[in-house]
């Protein structure tokens, strides 16, 4: 509780910082006894959206909504994925990318939160069109970015033309940070899972730390360092593999 007006959030034109102490949740269309917190919508100027579910033992969702693809990655409890006549149990660390217009239904085996990534899907010509990725984080090959092996990533999501929207997640050794401020055509969603450090966005220094969520819009100046004794991880979202002229018809 806040006696003081005081908060970490910001949010500005071309990026957010959002802090738990000011997380609102609200029911959503689709889901069942189940608080959600939207954190990145179009209203904020983003092209997609990214909310957290909170379920109750026995709560559901469902995808309400046509040409959306989904992403969802359970941060704890149990839940079950009903998904092409087949159930699968996800738990922590579990994610499950479902394509644009696939019935589906995650119903909480326990108390259980998820993230979850909804985007109108963008078809190409020529392109197979993605099925569905079920994975456990843990079990990804992480690879060094830019050869730097104390900042490691890991693809949730095959990396070819069918996917429109990539999800990956970031380790950060204790002192490890981007070797360059990133300015680029991407928009980003990101939660960080642990550890924190200094986030720059455009002309703006924040520090940061597990709980918190970020939206970066297209061409945002972006950096991180992580800071602390222990490695610092954030899962992070992006659109690609699309030209943005798509976006004008």
């Amino acid at each position: 509780m806040s006696l003081t007006g005081f908060t970490r959030t910001r949010v500005a034109p071309d990026h957010a910082l959002l802090t738990p102490d000011t997380f609102i949740r609200a029911p959503l269309p689709g889901w069942h006894h189940t608080a959600c917190i939207v954190h990145i919508a179009p209203e904020l100027g983003a092209r997609f959206k990214m909310y957290t579910v909170e379920m109750q033992p026995g709560g559901s969702g469902e995808m309400t909504l046509l040409d959306i693809q989904r992403f969802a990655y359970v941060l704890e409890g149990e839940v079950a994925l009903e998904v092409d006549g087949a159930r699968h149990a996800l738990g922590a660390h579990h994610f499950a990318y479902l394509p644009a217009n696939t019935p589906h239904r995650f119903t909480a085996q326990s108390p259980a939160r998820m993230i979850i990534f909804d985007k109108p899907y963008q078809a190409l010509a020529g392109a197979e069109m993605p099925g569905v990725v079920l994975g456990y984080e843990p079990d990804v090959p992480s690879s060094p970015l830019m050869g730097d092996e104390a900042l490691q990533v890991r693809l949730l999501l095959p990396d070819n033309f069918s996917f429109d929207m990539a999800v990956n997640t970031m380790t950060f050794a204790p002192g490890a940070h981007l070797s360059l401020v990133e300015t680029h055509v991407m928009e980003h969603g990101l939660l960080f899972l642990q550890g924190g450090g200094v986030y720059r966005l455009g002309d703006h220094w924040y520090t940061v730390q597990a709980g918190d969520v970020i939206w970066m819009a297209s061409y945002c100046p972006q950096w991180f360092g992580a800071l602390g004794k222990t490695p610092s991880k954030y899962l992070i979202y992006k659109d690609v593999n699309r030209h943005s002229l798509e976006l004008l018809s």
